[in-house]
């Protein structure tokens, strides 16, 4: 899952962006409200998390100028401000979900993973589809009850088609997910992380990853929500 960061301060914006690609998340990072609106515009975000006080263009006036172009991705506000009146002027200007500085980053990474759920429409940190099972808390596969090792870039890949199961996704929108916006790659590296992933999934099982021609990749397959999962 691809995330935009939007915080002037250099010291919280670096251990963010640390600790949100240590947990998985590929993160363009903008350091100034205009920089942060260019982004949000130009780039394809699952989530932004936006601080409220920024140089050159406040955090509620993007959020304001996001809510008038109909934007998709949830936005998590961090700010310092901590009344209920700024609570609820940040979430009725169009913020998702609201969290007061300072925080603990593990309580920053649960908010973050209940957004893209609720964006994705599943309530469970676990998806099943078929005999696989994908925890995205806990960012562990397992297929037939087995635990699958997989690379961080392979389990977000897997995250990514999970989320969107029986849907197809195509090569650009799993590249721009991935990968961030300054990095380079060559123009096979998609088909190469598919063919990894292939090849530790299905190990002799029924295939569950379906290429459709021209399109993209698809997993294919019965989708439901673990019983046993609590939201995280």
């Amino acid at each position: 899952m691809k995330l935009l960061l939007v915080e002037d301060d250099e010291l919280l914006g670096s251990a963010l962006a640390q600790g949100l690609r240590e947990a998985g998340y590929t993160l363009d990072w903008a350091r100034d409200g205009e920089m942060g609106w260019y982004q949000l515009r130009t780039g394809d975000y699952d989530g932004v998390i936006l601080d409220w006080m920024l140089p050159k263009l406040n955090g509620l006036e993007l959020l304001r100028r996001r809510r008038r172009t109909n934007g998709l991705a949830p936005v998590l506000m961090l700010t310092a401000r901590d009344s209920t009146t700024d609570l609820v002027t940040g979430l009725d200007t169009g913020a998702d979900d609201y969290l007061v500085k300072p925080f603990e980053f593990a309580e920053l990474l649960a908010r973050v993973r209940v957004l893209l759920r609720h964006r994705y429409a599943h309530g469970s940190s676990v998806i099943r589809v078929a005999d696989l099972e994908v925890d995205l808390a806990r960012r562990e596969a397992r297929r037939a009850g087995k635990p699958i090792e997989l690379t961080a870039r392979e389990f977000s890949l897997l995250e990514l088609l999970a989320l969107r199961a029986n849907q197809v996704v195509s090569r650009i929108d799993i590249w721009n997910k991935l990968y961030e916006t300054n990095e380079d790659g060559t123009s096979n590296v998609v088909d190469v992380y598919i063919s990894y992933l292939r090849r530790k999934i299905d190990r002799g099982r029924k295939p569950l990853i379906v290429t459709r021609r021209g399109q993209g990749y698809m997993l294919q397959g019965t989708p439901c929500v673990h019983p046993s999962a609590g939201a995280s």
